[in-house]
């Protein structure tokens, strides 16, 4: 399916050595922001105390977050999850000197601006360790909002989910290559796994810069990226193989050439499509997907430019021809099969 079609090929390669130096410079400003702000860790990561609330009715997640800010804990987040009337809110870890609980301190206080008093919800509610579900009951509306979990995430658990979101990561990476590597050929296995950390690097660049939340979501948007970048190169890479099999008379730049201008229209329609539905979870999929929109947004836009603009012209550098792909047709011995 092709929306249009290019009859003249479009000279990408000419101006590769321009494109490539300004991503190379985007690249280390986004590891010298890694390396100077870092990442902004989740509690997931860095440790804290998850808490889910629920209310009788729609919550008021903005009124919510406002209350919670008001106690010292800035910029912890508020979702809801599953229904409107079920928020999760997570806090930072804090001294472990505390008189009570950050969770019954930030229930208290969600509980006075709902108007109500607190009480334990009795028989066998208490938690292994040692939390207890509470509500908070409005007498004259008889409604009720109740703390139906808390969990305490502690650093070590925070550690293990570094490492294994590291890991993953790591696993990936050389899967891609191994991949690339036995399809294609080594250079292309070089140059994809070039472009897909291009655009890793940079994704994380801008979390740093901004000091977006680094969650466990944005991690799977990063990992969602690095597939979803390497099918695209792995489609010019297809076409400039094919290419080199029934264009003969063409160089290797006017293969690499042809190749993304004939995959443009696919291009367009892949990633509009994919795009589309992203920027609707970016618009109206409210704080819980908005990070992981914002990573994938990131990485659909780079991830086009580095699989024309970097693995192409990496490949091309580093001296992909049509031997490395195409086996040469041996010629025939004319001696073969003549009566002696």
């Amino acid at each position: 399916m092709e929306l249009f079609r290019i009859k003249k090929d479009i000279p990408f390669m000419r101006h590769a050595l321009i494109f490539n130096v300004i991503s190379a410079l985007t690249f280390v400003a986004a590891v010298f922001f890694l390396l100077h702000k870092g990442l902004h860790f989740s509690v997931e990561f860095t440790g804290g105390t998850v808490m889910e609330v629920t209310y009788p009715k729609a919550a008021d997640v903005d009124g919510i977050r406002r209350t919670v800010e008001s106690l010292g804990f800035v910029d912890a987040p508020v979702q809801t999850f599953g229904k409107a009337q079920d928020v999760v809110i997570r806090l930072p870890e804090t001294k472990k000197d505390a008189k009570a609980p950050v969770s019954d301190v930030v229930f208290e206080a969600l509980c006075k601006v709902e108007g109500g008093s607190l009480t334990k919800i009795a028989s066998g509610s208490e938690k292994k360790d040692g939390t207890e579900k509470m509500m908070c009951q409005d007498a004259a509306k008889n409604e009720s909002v109740k703390l139906q979990r808390v969990e305490l995430v502690g650093a070590q658990v925070g550690d293990e989910l570094a490492h294994d979101g590291l890991m993953a990561l790591l696993f990936v990476v050389l899967g891609v290559v191994v991949y690339l590597a036995i399809r294609f050929e080594w250079k292309f296995a070089v140059a994809a796994i070039f472009a897909n950390l291009h655009d890793v690097v940079i994704i994380l660049g801008f979390f740093a810069f901004f000091q977006w939340e680094f969650n466990l979501s944005v991690l799977a948007a990063v990992l969602a990226v690095l597939g979803y970048s390497v099918n695209e190169s792995v489609i010019i890479f297809d076409r400039i193989r094919e290419n080199f099999r029934t264009q003969r008379k063409m160089s290797v730049t006017e293969v690499i050439n042809h190749a993304i201008t004939s995959t443009i229209s696919r291009t367009i329609i892949t990633h509009g499509c994919t795009q589309m539905m992203v920027l609707s979870m970016l618009l109206i999929g409210g704080p819980t997907l908005h990070y992981f929109a914002v990573a994938l947004t990131i990485g659909i836009c780079f991830g086009i430019y580095s699989s024309v603009f970097v693995a192409a012209a990496i490949a091309m550098w580093l001296g992909v021809k049509r031997e490395d792909l195409v086996k040469p047709v041996k010629e025939k011995d004319d001696t073969d099969g003549a009566v002696v």
